[in-house]
């Protein structure tokens, strides 16, 4: 992707608005889910109005780490604040794990409870509408919100898609439990239960899965390999470039980190040296953005003495 700094500012208000728009949806839904799941005696549709709860964090987190993340390189930061966002995406995605787990324990002991003899309320149809309304509302939110994360390469935000996409997944699993234990009868009413503990199996999983390329980043792995051979190409299509090793990379929230060693020839006097470091760098900042930061050592060909 290719971002110039000067864009940052419009790159965060687009991810502020989608976000606060999120943040206005899941108040709507969380108050209605509960109400419902209450008044519905419901508890896959209490489990659902938490998880909308756990958005309304989410959405608080992407707006506070997204604004960090937008500022320039200061004396404290010289690479950037690029790992804001990425540290928001890990938050967004334990929070997710955390969520999961929790309503998946509440799930279990009303299942067990049930073939105890327990005797588990029959929905009612307010809980069905609810369900209903959020899967429309969450799907229409995780697109929107996905279009933005795709536009401005943003990892944080791409997380708060996914959450709304499983809280419009966990009131598709809600709406089948409530609607079998609604139109079945009392002997059926585990099925509330049951798909309940299912949505909280998908949550925890989309949580490790938005995880994994976070914590890679934040552990300095690098990048893919194919970025890494295009890079090695790039350099090797300027002239006079002999050979280039060394080569380190890394990502920094939206930015690429590149360090490499070019191999000249030896006889080379240090201006055309320059500027074949300069030509690479040109080449690589068009393919990746301004913000891409590039540090290149120039070595003489010892092959060449």
């Amino acid at each position: 992707m290719s971002l110039d700094l000067n864009d940052m500012q419009n790159r965060e208000q687009k991810i502020r608005n989608i976000t606060l728009w999120g943040s206005f949806v899941n108040v709507l839904l969380t108050a209605g889910k509960l109400c419902a799941g209450v008044f519905g005696k419901s508890a896959a549709m209490i489990a659902d109005g938490v998880h909308s709860l756990s958005d309304l964090f989410s959405d608080l987190v992407v707006l506070v780490f997204s604004h960090f993340a937008s500022k320039k390189t200061d004396r404290h930061h010289p690479f950037g604040h690029g790992k804001f966002e990425t540290m928001g995406t890990i938050i967004v995605s334990i929070l997710l794990i955390v969520v999961g787990a929790n309503l998946l324990s509440g799930g279990v002991k009303s299942i067990v409870g049930f073939f105890h003899g327990e005797v588990i309320p029959r929905p009612g149809f307010i809980a069905l509408a609810a369900a209903a309304v959020s899967i429309a509302a969450k799907e229409i939110l995780f697109r929107a919100t996905m279009k933005v994360a795709n536009e401005v390469d943003s990892p944080v935000t791409m997380a708060n898609a996914w959450h709304h996409r499983s809280d419009a997944l966990s009131s598709i699993g809600a709406f089948l439990g409530i609607g079998g234990a609604f139109l079945l009868g009392e002997k059926w009413t585990v099925l509330d239960p049951i798909v309940s503990c299912c949505i909280s199996i998908a949550i925890i999983v989309f949580g490790i899965k938005l995880s994994l390329p976070a914590l890679s980043e934040l552990l300095e792995s690098s990048l893919p390999e194919d970025v890494q051979e295009e890079i090695v190409k790039m350099a090797h299509s300027v002239e006079g470039v002999k050979d280039i090793h060394n080569l380190k990379t890394r990502k920094n929230g939206v930015a690429y980190i590149i360090e490499a060693h070019v191999v000249v020839d030896p006889q080379m006097s240090v201006f055309d040296a320059h500027e074949i470091a300069t030509q690479i760098e040109d080449l690589l900042y068009a393919k990746y953005g301004k913000e891409t930061q590039i540090s290149i050592h120039i070595e003489p060909d010892a092959t060449s003495r």
